[in-house]
């Protein structure tokens, strides 16, 4: 019987009950963790797997079984590619962690350009670990994260489970659905041109995503045959995570400052069957692009939106990463206290990325379904903070010393062939689960951001 997760992830996503008997989660091990995350991994996958049966179903296919692997998948939620003969990018800028304040722990997070800048001018030291731990032990925490989030930077103070849940934002994440599903209107039934197999095959999915949940849901669209198109502004970078997740996709620039790319952004969002998007709420709508003017130029378009911390309540579009919103609602705390350790104790990946990705890739899914039958375009808004609460509400695991009980990786656990990436071969995982009469396979290796043309179907 499938487990708790994977019922509340099902009951979210508004399918039928009964498809649940198709699901099995196999596979031991599990990451180390004081919190279900390698459920939270199963859970997530099969679900999205799941979802891509019933529209099978709806496409007129046979009913067959989905069977995923608990390790295969808390394996895909860290590092799913293995370089051969070259280096991946370091994942991390070296300012980035958690510091200790006059009255706790702050986490800075500072892999983009300008969030180090930011938090660099509010602290006034040097680009160096021990200057800035020096800088940081002279704060209290909510005065330093408040005065770096106002100079447009990153910071989350660490917070418990309790207080999370008595703060105004933790309050009203818990009143949020896990996905918002809203109803757009009659957009038509349009098709795309999936084949027995591929059942996403000919369908445009316009990315509008960075690091991690958006691209790691674009990511699995793509693995069913998704036309996914990534567009990213010219300035923008983020090197350590590329490899793992431009996989099956291609990728552009655009600037949407520019007369000409906009014309060029509008032609795609018009002919796009999915458009994910990961900006801060009010950033499209800044650009000239918002929800109004979105569904005028394209009524069939399913548009699914992520945030970090929610859609209402005070701290609504802050931004923020995966690791922060860690600290905030009380994981990393929590963590700590139960291992008796000096400094927080995260979870072991970045998993409210990961989960929320397949979350979104669910939630696409389950709206082409409704547009296939009913003609009716669906919305969705997910959020990093309202899948944190699915993972702390759930029974977690007896609290034990953290040992990662998954079995060594070998060559069972990689692709046959090695992945051709534009940065030189790579071994990848198999992929977290099976769909029977669906392999997951991407079309496309991994490759860099803008070495393709903003074009559907181009290179």
């Amino acid at each position: 019987m499938p487990d708790s997760l994977l019922n509340a992830v099902w009951t979210a996503l508004d399918l039928p009950a009964a498809a649940l008997d198709a699901v099995q989660l196999v596979g031991d091990g599990a990451l180390p963790s004081y919190f279900d995350v390698t459920g939270l991994a199963a859970a997530s996958v099969g679900a999205a797997a799941l979802a891509v049966r019933e529209l099978m179903l709806a496409q007129g296919s046979a009913p067959g079984r989905v069977v995923a692997d608990r390790r295969l998948a808390s394996m895909w939620f860290s590092w799913s590619i293995d370089t051969v003969g070259w280096e991946r990018p370091p994942l991390w800028d070296e300012v980035a962690g958690d510091y200790a304040t006059a009255d706790g722990w702050i986490r800075l997070h500072t892999n983009a350009p300008h969030h180090r800048a930011a938090a660099l001018t509010v602290l006034g030291c040097a680009a160096e670990r021990a200057a800035v731990a020096r800088a940081v032990a002279g704060w209290s925490g909510l005065a330093l994260e408040e005065a770096v989030v106002a100079q447009g930077g990153c910071a989350a103070v660490m917070r418990s489970l309790d207080a999370w849940r008595a703060h105004p934002q933790g309050q009203s994440v818990a009143r949020e659905p896990l996905i918002a599903f809203a109803d757009a209107g009659a957009g038509g039934r349009r098709e795309w041109a999936w084949t027995a197999g591929r059942p996403l095959a000919g369908l445009k999915v316009l990315d509008l995503t960075r690091v991690l949940a958006g691209p790691v849901a674009t990511r699995f669209l793509a693995g069913y045959g998704a036309d996914v198109l990534r567009i990213d502004p010219p300035s923008w970078n983020e090197p350590g995570v590329i490899p793992e997740v431009s996989l099956g996709k291609r990728c552009a620039r655009l600037d949407l400052t520019q007369v000409a790319d906009r014309a060029v952004f509008e032609s795609l969002l018009t002919e796009a069957d999915v458009l994910v998007h990961g900006y801060r709420p009010d950033a499209l709508e800044r650009l000239g692009f918002g929800e109004q003017v979105r569904q005028q130029l394209n009524p069939c378009l399913i548009d699914i939106s992520l945030d970090a911390y929610g859609w209402t309540g005070p701290l609504a579009g802050r931004r923020g990463f995966d690791s922060l919103v860690q600290m905030s609602c009380g994981i990393a705390q929590h963590g700590m206290q139960i291992q008796g350790a000096d400094k927080p104790v995260p979870l072991p990946v970045q998993a409210l990325d990961h989960a929320t990705g397949y979350l979104m890739a669910a939630a696409v899914v389950r709206a082409l379904i409704v547009r296939l039958n009913e003609g009716r375009a669906l919305h969705a808004r997910l959020s990093l903070a309202r899948t944190a609460m699915l993972l702390t509400d759930a029974l977690a695991p007896a609290a034990a010393p953290l040992v990662n009980t998954l079995a060594p990786t070998g060559d069972r656990d990689f692709a046959p062939q090695l992945e051709q990436t534009e940065w030189g071969p790579a071994r990848r995982y198999r992929p977290p689960v099976e769909i029977a009469g669906a392999a997951m396979v991407w079309d496309r290796p991994a490759s860099s951001l803008g070495s393709s043309a903003a074009r559907w179907g181009q290179e």
